[in-house]
């Protein structure tokens, strides 16, 4: 092998990579993430300590639950912070389960005395397209009776 010949390999090289480069850069620009966030209402929470404790947890039950869907492609991340109750997690897992999403990881974290943080990587089917204000439509009506 002459260094023209080397050279020459290597320009074409160079040209497949750039126009693969181009194409995941195509591919990129079209991948959406949709994202939908429901919460009941918002409110300053302070850090301090005082004897109104127990009824500053009681009115911030009262917004739970508060539930966020992004949607990237076939992924999906629900968050959601709900009451601490008996079969929370079994509810909100048995939702995911009727829409057919392939649970991927579960996180669950307790958050103060009386609430929990759920965590939900999901993957949808390749046929299937679900919208996330469709998610957490779901979701909400499911834990409603959790929340009240």
């Amino acid at each position: 092998m002459d260094k023209t010949s080397v050279l020459g390999d290597t320009i074409k090289y160079l040209k497949h990579l750039q126009e693969r480069v181009k194409t995941l850069e195509e591919q990129a620009a079209k991948q959406t993430v949709e994202s939908v966030v429901f919460v009941k209402r918002s409110h300053i929470m302070e850090d301090e300590g005082s004897s109104d404790e127990k009824n500053r947890e009681s009115d911030e039950l009262s917004s739970l639950p508060e539930i966020e869907a992004r949607v990237c492609d076939k992924s999906i991340l629900l968050k959601i912070l709900c009451e601490k109750s008996k079969d929370v997690l079994v509810k909100v897992l048995a939702e995911v389960e009727k829409l057919n999403l392939a649970v991927v990881n579960t996180s669950v974290t307790p958050f103060g005395s009386l609430a929990l943080d759920i965590t939900i990587n999901a993957q949808m089917n390749k046929e299937m397209r679900l919208a996330a204000k469709d998610m957490v439509r779901t979701l909400r009506s499911a834990l409603r009776p959790a929340a009240n």
